[in-house]
């Protein structure tokens, strides 16, 4: 039995300049330090000033229990070519967090659950997580997914053992959101 099962996507660097026109034009809410809506801003913007504003990030596994990580395209702003969650995103100005999460797995991978998505927890705005508070959902899925090139390079299908390895060893090869992320997961009652 195979534990990693990779895919990569065709024409991974075609939509970069698509995907860095889209994301500069993004408006975030910017948010105090107890999450409140404090107004909006471009997202060049508050990267670039700190500003605290909110993220969601989905865990997808499948009934095996194996994780979906994503390798983020090279024309990524963040993390390029890095190792990470299996769906993420910024939550657009006035948008829920968890109407967030479902439009990213849509526009990431193609998946769009007909159950509601788990919410597992929420971190925190920090510099360790790019002054974004992140939700973070989990997911169980066992269909077709289909990658945007225009963001993700490849996807991979990991036992948790192994992604636990992988993070453990302080790969640089994991964006850093996702090894707190994964480190926080582990934590959890039902965690594998």
């Amino acid at each position: 039995m195979r534990e990693i099962q990779a895919v990569s996507c065709d024409n991974a660097s075609s939509g970069a300049d698509k995907m860095d026109r889209s994301s500069a034009q993004e408006q975030l809410t910017v948010v105090d330090a107890s999450d409140r809506a404090m107004g909006v801003a471009p997202r060049t913007l508050v990267h670039r000033a700190g500003m605290p504003h909110r993220s969601v990030h989905i865990l997808v596994f499948d009934p095996r229990g194996r994780l979906l990580l994503q390798r983020r395209s090279h024309g990524k702003d963040e993390n390029p070519g890095l190792w990470d969650s299996s769906a993420a995103g910024h939550v657009e100005a006035g948008e829920t967090y968890g109407t967030c999460a479902r439009r990213e797995l849509a526009e990431e991978l193609g998946i769009r659950p007909r159950r509601p998505l788990e919410r597992l927890f929420k971190i925190p705005a920090s510099a360790e997580t790019g002054w974004e508070f992140c939700m973070v959902y989990r997911v169980v899925h066992c269909g077709s997914i289909q990658p945007d090139p225009g963001e993700i390079m490849q996807v991979q299908w990991l036992a948790c053992s192994r992604v636990t390895s992988w993070v453990s060893s302080r790969s640089t090869d994991l964006a850093p959101s996702f090894r707190f992320i994964w480190r926080r997961f582990l934590t959890l009652e039902h965690a594998p």
